[in-house]
């Protein structure tokens, strides 16, 4: 199983990954145009692009144990963490333009009151830095050491979009409390994997 699933893998090009997450946005964009994802399309939009993101991140997360597994995915992990980017920002974007109409005193004040955007905010800041840098130009000006430890950053990105998620509801539900457990024990399974880079770098 695992050898066809690595064939499988080498076979097919990671622009379908791209592809995929585009016409995934867009389908979001025309069910939201055409009301066809609730009463209210502007906060279904935003929602979904914001809980694909977190899936897109989760993910990215997955492939090291997978390779430890002996199904190896890694040549798909910069996509699925630039997919996770990109619909981070288009969540922020979307609540930014269509959910709060550009009114920018009110997005200071939510960005400096209300904890759960706090958060969402600064997983994406933690995020900005690591897309910026995933092209193979900037892993040989900043050398493998410095690159890796730059995109551990994703560690405590990754998790605050899980609180994030978790946080934005009144109540906690069982759907983000998943998500939460997920985003802790695929971190944990970093831990080791992390402590031994600089073993191996020195």
């Amino acid at each position: 199983m695992r050898d066809r699933i690595n064939a499988t893998a080498r076979r097919v090009p990671t622009a379908f990954l791209y592809i995929g997450g585009a016409i995934l946005a867009l389908w979001l964009l025309f069910a939201a145009v055409q009301d066809s994802l609730g009463p209210d399309p502007v906060k279904a939009l935003e929602q979904g692009l914001g809980i694909w993101a977190l899936r897109f991140l989760l993910a990215s997360l997955c492939i090291t144990p997978l390779m430890r597994a002996g199904i190896r995915l890694l040549k798909f992990r910069r996509a699925l963490g630039l997919l996770g980017f990109a619909y981070a920002a288009l969540h922020f974007a979307t609540w930014i333009a269509l959910d709060m109409g550009l009114r920018w005193g009110q997005i200071a004040g939510d960005l400096t009151k209300r904890p759960y955007i706090i958060v969402g905010a600064l997983g994406l800041l933690l995020l900005l830095p690591l897309a910026a840098t995933s092209w193979n130009g900037a892993i040989r000006r900043l050398g493998a050491a410095a690159w890796n430890r730059l995109h551990r950053l994703a560690y405590p990105a990754i998790l605050a979009g899980a609180v994030h998620f978790v946080m934005i509801g009144k109540v906690w539900t069982g759907e983000s409390l998943v998500y939460l457990g997920i985003a802790m024990v695929l971190l944990v399974l970093r831990v080791p994997q992390s402590r031994r880079i600089p073993a191996r770098a020195t």
